[in-house]
């Protein structure tokens, strides 16, 4: 399902110049092998298909998966009867049609999560039953206008209802489907009586799915939730970053050490110690400039790759809104860009996945990149 026709023409120059780059920094890396650091490069299903349905959505992950999505990813916050739900963030004025329902107008208010002050309607002030009377909206309408279509169509998900799901979508497309849940704002929910990581495991449990077999992958921003998972179960682990600040627990703690410091050479060791795959911002592998345009790759996958740990980057998005200046087309922030371009310059790197909201797209990225003769190494 291709929205726009995506034209492969690459600035050639600049493409040739920082893929050389890349590839020079990659094939430093231990089992660097012409592009890939393990198997064919995972996609992982963003939001589901945040480009052409609205995020966590039952339509969107039937949608990712569909169009050939290895994992699709719930971000996981709680109600208020500690039921975990698929939200970005637990306010859901801009994801929900809750500012339409005046029996919740009295629940708007405003809160401070993790330094940050949002006023709106918040999923710890809601239980289950009530927001299951509410129904999920596009979050970027003016980006993605062709997503307003499905408006008012799906309700809130549980954890529950994606385990559910992704074992009919399995059978639907013969072939597993499985799931990168994201534990969202640990040390606040803690905070506030709502601690997240064991409410995780026992849902994983109660489906049988807390072993590595399972395929299952937990991501965070934060780092001691993924240190304590590491102690209390075998599922592979992921630890997220930013291009900028600090883990919140971090912050909490009083412990000056940034994002930066993580995906230093020295803390990316501390992180293969609990963590299988590293989710970096795309930016920290190979950032920009301040006129928007890709400068020369680093050398975080190498260094990743030197650990033990697989770099699966996020977040791939079509609308020029969203891509380097170097592949933007046009002036319209909502029109395609050449996206495929930008995938095709992060596989010479050798990253080992992408989150990505139009799977399609990378799915196709990722065929032209191997039938261009970039073979993946065998898993």
């Amino acid at each position: 399902m291709l929205h726009r026709p995506i034209a492969r023409t690459l600035t050639a120059v600049t493409v040739a110049a920082l893929a050389a780059t890349a590839v020079s920094t990659a094939a430093a890396a231990p089992g660097w092998s012409g592009g890939h650091h393990a198997s064919t490069p995972l996609v992982l299903g963003h939001r589901g298909a945040a480009g052409y349905r609205p995020e966590h959505t039952a339509g969107g992950y039937d949608l990712a998966a569909a169009m050939g999505a290895d994992y699709i990813e719930p971000d996981l916050v709680p109600t208020k009867d500690g039921v975990l739900v698929d939200r970005h963030e637990p306010e859901i004025g801009g994801t929900t049609d809750v500012a339409s329902h005046p029996e919740f107008a009295s629940r708007k208010t405003t809160k401070v999560i993790d330094g940050v002050t949002t006023t709106g309607w918040f999923t710890t002030d809601f239980t289950l039953a009530e927001l299951k009377t509410l129904h999920a909206v596009e979050r970027l309408p003016a980006i993605r206008q062709h997503n307003t279509m499905y408006d008012g169509l799906y309700q809130v998900p549980t954890f529950q209802d994606d385990i559910d799901q992704a074992e009919a979508l399995s059978v639907k497309y013969h072939r597993p489907i499985n799931l990168v849940p994201e534990i969202k704002h640990s040390t606040y929910f803690a905070s506030i009586g709502l601690p997240m990581e064991q409410r995780v495991l026992d849902v994983l449990r109660r489906n049988g799915l807390d072993h590595r077999g399972s395929k299952v992958i937990i991501q965070s921003f934060e780092v001691g939730n993924l240190q304590w998972l590491h102690q209390h179960t075998s599922l592979a682990l992921m630890q997220l970053t930013s291009a900028s600040g600090a883990p919140a627990d971090f912050v909490a703690s009083h412990d000056p050490r940034t994002y930066a410091d993580i995906v230093s050479p020295l803390g990316l060791r501390g992180v293969a110690r609990y963590a299988t795959y590293l989710g970096p911002d795309k930016n920290q592998i190979i950032p920009r400039d301040a006129s928007n345009h890709l400068k020369a790759p680093t050398s975080l996958v190498a260094d990743a790759h030197r650990v033990g740990l697989l770099v699966t980057p996020y977040t791939f998005r079509n609308e020029n809104s969203f891509l380097p200046a170097d592949y933007q087309r046009g002036t319209n922030p909502a029109d395609y860009g050449n996206a495929i371009a930008e995938y095709e310059l992060f596989f010479s790197v050798g990253v080992d996945g992408m989150f990505s909201d139009d799977t399609d797209t990378a799915v196709l990225a990722r065929t032209l990149w191997e039938d261009a003769g970039r073979p993946a190494k065998a898993a």
